[in-house]
């Protein structure tokens, strides 16, 4: 070590004692009628005492009246004594909304007869060429338009992702019965949005590289906040005026259920009454594909797009990318009832693990799937017997459906009367979306008495017991308390719990 290096420390050791004992001396030594004000001959005030040295810099600024340095407070040391805070009932959360944009429907009701009748959402790519890819289906949305929901000269400018997340949210508004009239009732500070994307806006951000490419000057300037994955939820809120709880959770596919859970928390805490939360995905779009291709993750059934997607089929070989959106509109359970909202469900709670384990493979012995179903049933107070509806995450990939029919039975046994599917069967994976989709269709299940079939599934995988899926038909079924999982890259783990509201 160089004397130079050994100085500057030295020096720096006693400006940080110096600072110390001053800091000491002022403390101690105050003069009664200064109120505890530290003036500018202490090392408070003056810019001696760097940061780094250890020695806490004042902020100071000048009086305006005197142009001298403005004294700095300096607050005596309080014994800290922790309060418990008073007991409160438990605020309880229900379901008084949906939306959705999905392939198979953008209303709930119509999503949810498509997915019971076991009709596919997978078809060949038609936006693009996609010819020289080795992967050529989708669950990609043919048809879909944002008139009377979002305006015209936005619906140009946005990513799909954005549209999508915009339509769904304002249709589960509606669902809810926020008409103009409960929207003007509406304390908007306690009113949230908490919608995510795992992918968000990744056109608008291709579109602008391909700009740049000729120049600066023909990029969008709307291409970075289009493309952040907050700014659906924000744009949405300043659409509504809502001032409460407002950003965005990014988990992978895994996101809607983050959404989900932390709008509830809001709710719970009494930070929020009124929350719209879910998830949106878009990126059916060349550099989409080709990033999923280049993982070695979809399926290529191209000559049979229908059976595809297939889990826990034995000849599955990959998921199918969708695209969509889904969201639920959450409310304080004395809030809905005192605007007379229909009420679909219960919120109960959920969870989130990590695998710590590997980017995109699941852990080999499921163990941050079952910490995180174990965990979320304890949070929720539900025992798992009580469990009889679960809808998967399983996605028709041949690691990730077996760990996590594996976790399942390690969790609930044998139970004979739990029924399992997966939507993904039907719609491919909606990526961020997929969670929230999922969460529509699970209260479906919930409200109507039916569960919907798993279709494709031929020939299970060995040591899949077929007596826990539904079948090839929908089946009848009192839910009692559901769960929904959605697992995503990172190793992020979420179960969320729903129920009947009684």
């Amino acid at each position: 070590m160089s004397a130079s290096t050994v100085s500057s420390w030295s020096i720096a050791a006693c400006m940080s004692a110096a600072c110390e004992n001053e800091q000491e001396k002022n403390f101690f030594n105050r003069n009664k009628t200064c109120n505890g004000l530290s003036f500018s001959n202490s090392c408070l005030v003056r810019n001696e005492c760097s940061s780094i040295f250890g020695c806490w810099r004042s902020k100071h600024r000048r009086n305006p009246t005197s142009g001298g340095i403005r004294a700095v407070a300096v607050q005596p040391v309080m014994e800290v004594t922790s309060k418990k805070k008073p007991p409160t009932k438990e605020r309880r959360v229900v379901v008084t909304g949906m939306g959705v944009v999905t392939p198979i429907g953008h209303d709930p009701d119509v999503f949810y007869e498509n997915l019971l009748q076991g009709v596919s959402g997978i078809s060949e790519i038609e936006a693009f060429d996609c010819s020289h890819f080795p992967t050529r289906i989708a669950g990609e949305i043919k048809s879909f338009s944002t008139a009377g929901w979002v305006a015209p000269k936005l619906s140009k400018r946005m990513d799909k992702f954005m549209l999508y997340m915009l339509t769904a949210g304002k249709k589960a508004l509606s669902d809810g019965g926020i008409t103009e009239d409960v929207m003007e009732e509406l304390d908007k500070t306690k009113c949230g949005v908490l919608i995510g994307s795992a992918m968000g806006g990744m056109k608008v951000f291709n579109d602008a590289i391909e700009s740049l490419r000729i120049s600066y000057k023909k990029m969008n300037p709307f291409c970075v906040p289009f493309a952040t994955t907050n700014m659906g939820s924000a744009m949405l809120a300043m659409d509504l005026g809502w001032m409460g709880p407002n950003y965005s959770i990014s988990t992978a596919c895994a996101t809607s259920n983050f959404c989900i859970l932390n709008a509830a928390n809001h709710i719970i805490r009494g930070e929020a009454d009124v929350m719209l939360c879910g998830g949106s995905d878009a990126v059916i779009i060349p550099i989409g594909l080709g990033g999923f291709v280049a993982c070695r993750a979809l399926s290529q059934r191209n000559s049979d797009p229908t059976r595809a997607s297939r889990p826990w089929d034995s000849n599955r070989d990959g998921f199918v990318m969708g695209e969509g959106a889904g969201v639920l509109l959450l409310e304080e359970l004395e809030h809905a009832k005192r605007r007379g909202a229909t009420i679909y469900a219960e919120f109960l709670g959920g969870s989130f693990t990590c695998d710590a384990y590997h980017m995109t493979e699941p852990h080999p012995e499921g163990a941050g799937v079952i910490l995180c179903i174990e965990k979320a049933l304890a949070q929720s107070g539900i025992s798992k017997e009580d469990v009889n509806y679960i809808n998967a995450h399983a996605t028709s990939t041949p690691a990730g459906d077996l760990r996590e029919y594996q976790a399942l039975v390690h969790c609930f046994g044998q139970n004979p009367e739990l029924r399992v599917n997966s939507t993904k069967s039907m719609i491919g994976h909606l990526l961020g979306a997929a969670g929230a989709v999922e969460a529509v269709a699970t209260v479906q299940a919930i409200r109507s008495g039916w569960v919907h079939p798993n279709i494709n599934l031929e020939n299970p995988e060995e040591g899949v017991d077929t007596n826990l899926l539904v079948g090839p038909k929908k089946e009848r079924l009192d839910v009692k308390v559901a769960l929904s999982n959605s697992f995503g890259f990172g190793g992020h783990n979420s179960s969320i719990l729903f129920a009947p509201y009684k």
